[in-house]
């Protein structure tokens, strides 16, 4: 979807929070996961990773800010 709509149903809101929540979840253990690392090569691959889901996480807020979205 191009431009997102001025109201958000409950339906469509429970989906982008079950996305934000694991996305948000699966960073943390990125992140948490990146700090205990010794293997440079490794700890550089989570932080893609982390990246991705820090990416996504971002992406739903700004469906739900709506007003930049025009």
């Amino acid at each position: 979807m191009e431009k997102v709509p001025c109201m958000i149903s409950t339906k469509d809101l429970d989906y982008l929070t079950d996305i934000f929540n694991w996305n948000y979840g699966a960073y943390k253990s990125a992140v948490n996961m990146e700090d205990e690392l010794t293997d440079k090569a490794l700890s550089k691959c989570v932080r893609k990773v982390s990246d991705l889901f820090m990416n996504n996480i971002d992406t739903v807020l700004d469906i739900l800010d709506g007003e930049n979205n025009e």
